[in-house]
Order: C-alpha cells, then sequence, then structure tokens
C-alpha cells in the first residue's frame, strides 16, 4: 500500500497533467509486453518496435515483470500538457548525479519499500561508464527515435481522449469535491482523511507538499512514482488508466451488409457504433481512422438527419436520430 498525506495547502497545488513520456516511459513495465485485452493496437505494438529498431539502452532498462523504471525517462510534466519535444530537452539536460543516483537505485532497489534491486544490464553499465550526461544524451536521442516511430502517428487522437479525461475531472471537482474527485479516478486509489491510498505491492507512507495526476491510455492498474534520491525536490506522480474508462462506452455494433451498401462501409461503421454518444476523436480510436476522415463522414451523416450532435465541455458529441437508429435497425 502506497500511502500519500497531503494537506490543504498540498491539495489546493496538486494538479493534473498530459504528459507524452510518460506514455513512452510506461511501455517500458511489463504492461508493454502484456497489454490489456482492449488495449489499443498501436500500444500493443510499441514494445515490438523498441525491440527491433536497434535502441539499447531502452531496451536494457524495458521490464518484462515488475520492477523499477528510472525516472529521468520520464520528467515531471512542466505544466498542464508539454510537448514531446520540451520534455526531451528535460530527459537531455537532467543533472547527471540524478541520473546516476536513479540507476543506482535499480541496481540495488529500495528492500524497506518492496522494491527489489536486480544487475544492470552489460549495455547501462557501459553507458553509466561514461557518466551521467552521456546516459542523457543517448536516452533522449533513442527516446525521440521510438516515439516518432511508435507513439507520433497517434498521439494527437490519444492527447485528444486524455484532455477530455481532465476535462470529466474539472466537472467532478468543480461540482462535488476533491475527495470525490480522487474516489473517482480508479478503484485502486482512494482518498479519506487527507491521505491518498493507493494499492500497491510496495510499501511506502510519507507526507507530500503535492500530487501530480496523469491519466494514462497505456497503465493497465494505477501507479505511483516516488523520487528515489531522497533529494525531496519532486513531488510523487500518481498515474491511473483511462482507456476502459473513456473508450469502452463507445458500442462496437457491426453494421448489416444492406447498410454498408446503401451508405458505404465508412459511414455504415460510424452510425453503428453511435448507439451511444461519442466524440470524432473517440470514433476515430474505435475506427483506425484519422480525426479528419471521421468529421468528413459525420458531417455527412449528419447533413441527411441519420446523426445529431451537442457540445460537451471542450468536446462535441454525435448521438443517432431516431432515424439514424430505424436504420441501423437499432431502436
Amino acid at each position: 500500500m502506497i500511502e500519500l498525506t497531503v494537506d490543504a495547502a498540498g491539495l489546493a497545488r496538486s494538479r493534473f497533467a498530459v504528459s507524452p513520456l510518460h506514455e513512452v516511459a510506461l511501455t517500458l513495465l511489463p504492461w508493454g509486453v502484456q497489454p490489456a485485452p482492449d488495449t489499443d493496437p498501436w500500444i500493443a505494438r510499441a514494445r515490438r518496435i523498441l525491440r527491433r529498431a536497434q535502441l539499447p539502452l531502452l531496451s536494457e532498462l524495458a521490464r518484462d515483470e515488475g520492477g523499477y523504471v528510472p525516472d529521468f525517462l520520464s520528467p515531471h510534466p512542466s505544466g498542464p500538457s508539454p510537448t514531446v519535444e520540451e520534455q526531451l530537452k528535460q530527459v537531455r539536460c537532467t543533472p547527471p548525479r540524478r541520473i546516476l543516483f536513479e540507476l543506482e537505485a535499480l541496481r540495488d532497489g529500495r528492500p524497506r519499500n518492496g522494491l527489489a534491486g536486480c544487475e544492470l544490464p552489460a549495455g547501462v553499465r557501459r553507458a553509466m561508464g561514461r557518466g551521467g550526461a552521456h546516459v542523457a544524451r543517448q536516452a533522449a536521442d533513442e527516446m525521440r527515435r521510438y516515439w516518432d516511430l511508435a507513439f507520433a502517428p497517434h498521439w494527437d487522437a490519444a492527447k485528444a481522449t486524455l484532455d477530455a479525461e481532465i476535462d470529466r475531472c474539472a466537472n467532478v471537482l468543480a461540482r462535488h469535491g476533491a475527495a470525490t474527485l480522487f474516489n473517482s479516478l480508479h478503484s485502486d486509489i482512494r482518498w479519506a482523511d487527507g491521505t491518498l491510498r493507493v494499492e500497491s505491492r510496495f510499501r511506502i507512507a510519507l507526507p507530500v507538499p503535492l500530487v501530480i495526476v496523469v491519466p494514462s491510455l497505456v497503465a493497465r492498474g494505477s501507479v505511483v512514482t516516488v523520487d528515489p534520491t531522497r533529494d525531496g525536490g519532486r513531488p510523487p506522480t500518481l498515474i491511473y488508466p483511462v482507456r476502459n474508462e473513456v473508450i469502452a462506452n463507445i458500442a462496437s455494433a457491426t453494421p448489416t451488409a444492406e447498410m454498408a451498401r446503401l451508405l458505404g462501409p465508412t459511414r455504415a461503421g460510424l452510425l453503428a457504433a453511435l448507439a451511444q454518444p461519442a466524440s470524432t476523436t473517440e470514433l476515430a480510436i474505435r475506427h483506425f481512422l484519422r480525426i479528419s476522415t471521421v468529421s468528413y463522414h459525420l458531417g455527412i451523416l449528419h447533413r441527411a438527419g441519420l446523426v445529431a450532435r451537442a457540445r460537451s465541455g471542450r468536446s462535441v458529441l454525435y448521438r443517432r436520430t431516431p432515424e439514424g437508429s430505424r436504420l441501423a435497425g437499432r431502436r
């Protein structure tokens, strides 16, 4: 169990962020090897890309079983939505001393907290021998290539989904307060009496000045990252999965052959999927289409009176009209 005690001032300073490199680093954990059954295919392919792309440092830091992935690979978000370029610069500029401390924490573990150590792979040891600054440069270069190959083509749609989750959280906070918000994030997370409790095989209990909360499409469970260097300069990050909550509500209906011949397969598939309201981003992720393609086809369905649209926060949600439902054969 991880217990983070946050006073009222710390709670006021706590914030949410969308972090590109947290998604990258999370694929280095066992989720990259065994993603959830409903994980988007591009996430499930990321670890295979890592193995094929000749990225020796990242490949050796990846974990097939539980453990610690050094925190310098997922720098603290400097704002609510840093770009990947900003975060890669943070990796490159990580103080060499911190990098070496984190790699030593990987080697030695933290037995008191339930984190076992492990022997560092030969490539990691060689990189450490050239100094922390060299490790930072090599990590940034490899993460840049990994990002370009596995993440960049899908990031716009992924980020829109994560932004929508933060909008949901803002609405819960405004209407129901911080306690309800934290208790709504994931079944592993509970807030009571000024303490945030996260189910974990690690054992940590400490007061913290604030918590940075990061929703994730990659994570299968909740994760708390706590600074292993113990220099007190980095607040913890709470990462929680959102994919099931955000995307599972989109119906997976299959259009009939007659409807596909009438409307075309793409428009028929979108109409069949709108048994429940959904945004263009959600539909794009579900159907592996570009957002612009989804918008084009939804526009045609809207002009034909088969779908209606309404704004919800910063998103526009589409739903079938009665005419659209009759055509889809579902009342």
